[in-house]
């Protein structure tokens, strides 16, 4: 936990929180804490700067806080995601945030399990959690949206073409011929596949859709891999 989240319920007065549970943890057994300690805070969606310890115990943790700083530059990304298998969508998603996505579609594809849909990991508390991680690790505050786009073909016929305007439109496709580009000074809409990829009748519907698409090279990645691999490529 590099910076402590705040929310709105964590403040008894203006200036001042107190903090229970896993963030209180995590400040006695990690950071080692001590009455006058400075630590990094920040609220959700908003200001960081620090906060004094000036009361901590096995029960509770309270810190006098200065909300001053920014947080940092998103990625100018939307990034599509075709549902990954739950435990790899928690480690992708925490990944994403962590890189600065701010906004991120899950959609269906003829590879993803329709078992999937149901996961518990997609349950918005669920989702809430792996953010929250994700923002505590980068030193960031605000949350990603995430939307579940559970059908493929309205999605991409109907939705997708007035998403992706104003944007380069790429997908992810080991056997394309052109390579992802570099260093991209624009706004982008990423699509990346399930593991085994897009079927040629999603790849038709996206570059229907005005989408192009990319390779990362010779080598297969796996979507936990291929995700920061290609964000990381386009900045």
């Amino acid at each position: 936990m590099n910076l402590i989240l705040l929310f709105q319920e964590d403040f008894i007065s203006e200036t001042r929180v107190r903090l229970q549970g896993r963030r209180l943890k995590h400040v006695l057994e990690v950071h080692r804490a001590v009455v006058g300690d400075e630590l990094g805070v920040g609220m959700v969606n908003g200001l960081m700067g620090t906060g004094t310890v000036s009361c901590l115990d096995r029960s509770a943790l309270e810190m006098d806080v200065r909300l001053e700083r920014k947080p940092p530059v998103p990625l100018p990304v939307t990034l599509m995601l075709a549902l990954p298998r739950p435990k790899v969508f928690r480690r992708v998603l925490r990944a994403a945030t962590v890189m600065g996505v701010k906004r991120i579609f899950l959609v269906n594809a003829f590879r993803v399990e329709k078992s999937y849909w149901q996961s518990p990991f997609l349950e918005p508390d669920a989702i809430r959690q792996q953010l929250v991680l994700g923002l505590e690790q980068a030193r960031d505050t605000v949350l990603p949206e995430v939307l579940l786009r559970p059908l493929f073909k309205p999605f991409v016929e109907d939705e997708l073409p007035g998403l992706i305007a104003g944007t380069i439109a790429l997908v992810a496709h080991p056997a394309a011929g052109d390579p992802a580009p570099r260093d991209v000074n624009s706004r982008v809409t990423l699509a990346v596949g399930p593991e085994g990829g897009f079927i040629p009748y999603e790849l038709e519907a996206l570059s229907a859709a005005g989408f192009k698409p990319v390779s990362f090279g010779e080598r297969i990645l796996n979507v936990e891999t291929a995700v920061p691999a290609l964000l990381s490529r386009l900045w």
